[in-house]
């Protein structure tokens, strides 16, 4: 069982950063592949990104390519999002997501493979 949870959003003016925290409390986190989706009201939910369990390689959705990163502690079983310049469009409910599987897939933002979902964390982003 994999069980998931977010921390580390609110309010952040245009142009800021924040950084998003997902925390596991299973013993092979270092063994599955994460993955950060966000769902804003009235629209469906997007992929933002995935890492593998190696972390290799990245991957991102085009809309936060060059200023979201991710990473993740193996030791300390935490996933991050670092987003910067962030853009009123940002605003979404972020959630964090553990696959079953230890790679992405290329068709990893359809969310399939991913078995445990976090609550989400709200990151907004006034215009």
């Amino acid at each position: 069982q994999g069980q998931v949870m977010e921390s580390g959003g609110g309010l952040v003016q245009p142009g800021g950063s924040l950084r998003l925290s997902c925390t596991a409390s299973n013993s092979d986190f270092d063994a599955r592949a994460m993955a950060w989706f966000r769902q804003a009201p009235g629209k469906e939910r997007e992929g933002v990104s995935c890492l593998p369990h190696d972390s290799i390689p990245h991957y991102y959705a085009e809309s936060v390519k060059g200023r979201f990163t991710t990473s993740r502690d193996n030791a300390k079983n935490i996933y991050y999002l670092q987003m910067t310049n962030l853009i009123p469009s940002d605003t979404a409910m972020y959630i964090c997501a553990q696959s079953t599987f230890r790679g992405c897939g290329d068709d990893w933002s359809d969310a399939g493979d991913f078995a445990f979902w976090g609550q989400g964390t709200q990151v907004t982003v006034p215009s």
